[in-house]
């Protein structure tokens, strides 16, 4: 078995020097003007041992990522009972589209894309104050990561909230429908807030680790979910963490994981690892273009494809 430390290294410096780094985006103006040369990655094992390269204790917007967590956080809630307001197929269209509630009377196709996550959100929230929602979500995250240094970065919160109209747009037609059940106001007040949370590669690796261990932190023994729970987690995360990009994901890395358009992502390989990696440059599809080379790389010289070596 190559050494994973070795391995990480060389991945960071061979993404440094790549001259393709994709495009960030531009669409919330606090991203835009991320540096794009940024990389980091960090690998974190049973026993609690970090591998990392590149820029792995910068603090990045996870965006996206963020939705594995509410996801989590919601079925500990309400349980089953989640799936009433939201799908668990891949969506095959962009994680902004308005298109498919048009014609699946106003449910998301799953919890990843944005509709679906704002729905996630939105029973979060059930009926509290939009400030109690979001401490509980601050809360679960510095549970998980073992970390309470993670904050929200309130530029990004309020540059999302400025220019949201497409997520606005969303909440409105799902509230037409019935399928949100709080204000619009306070529901998109937390969801731009919690995709605005600030984490290190380091960090987000650490968020992980239940998804890789059977619901369980490996160190501590702590249960977050149940193994069930983890592993239905990890399946949403393979079909549809990457949005309309998840089976290139699936067939290149093979592993679960889920992308944000900050250039993070996390990915699982379980019984084995958490990964983050971070690399703001997007791709076509809103995906980390490096991210998601680099952790095809890793996958390759670790052999660590959920399908096989």
């Amino acid at each position: 078995m190559p050494d994973l430390k070795t391995v990480v290294a060389d991945i960071a410096e061979e993404m440094r020097t790549r001259p393709d780094r994709g495009e960030v985006a531009t669409y919330i103006p606090e991203l835009a003007g991320v540096d794009p040369n940024q990389f980091g990655m960090a690998v974190i094992d049973a026993e609690g041992e970090v591998a990392v390269g590149g820029d792995a204790d910068v603090p990045f917007s996870i965006q996206s990522v963020s939705k594995v967590f509410t996801l989590t956080l919601a079925l500990g809630k309400i349980g089953d009972r989640l799936w009433r307001h939201v799908g668990r197929e891949p969506s095959g269209s962009a994680f902004n589209s308005i298109v498919q509630l048009e014609y699946e009377g106003g449910v998301p196709r799953n919890p990843f894309i944005n509709a679906g996550a704002i729905a996630v959100t939105d029973q979060i929230l059930a009926g509290h104050e939009p400030r109690e929602a979001l401490g509980e979500i601050l809360r679960f995250m510095h549970f998980i990561a073992d970390d309470t240094s993670i904050t929200i970065d309130e530029k990004v919160a309020a540059s999302e909230r400025r220019t949201g109209f497409r997520n606005a747009a969303l909440a409105n037609y799902m509230k037409s429908f019935g399928v949100l059940q709080n204000p619009v106001d306070y529901t998109l007040g937390v969801y731009f807030h919690h995709c605005s949370i600030a984490m290190s590669c380091r960090q987000l690796a650490m968020a992980g680790r239940f998804l890789a261990w059977r619901g369980k932190n490996p160190t501590t023994g702590h249960s977050v979910v149940s193994p069930e729970r983890a592993r239905r987690i990890n399946a949403i995360m393979l079909t549809c963490g990457h949005y309309d990009g998840s089976g290139e994901f699936a067939y290149r890395v093979g592993l679960p994981g889920k992308s944000g358009v900050g250039g993070g992502i996390l990915a699982i390989a379980p019984g084995i690892a958490s990964i983050a990696v971070w690399s703001p440059g997007l791709d076509s599809v809103g995906n980390s273009h490096l991210g998601r080379i680099a952790l095809e790389t890793l996958t390759k010289r670790m052999g660590w494809s959920i399908f096989g070596d």
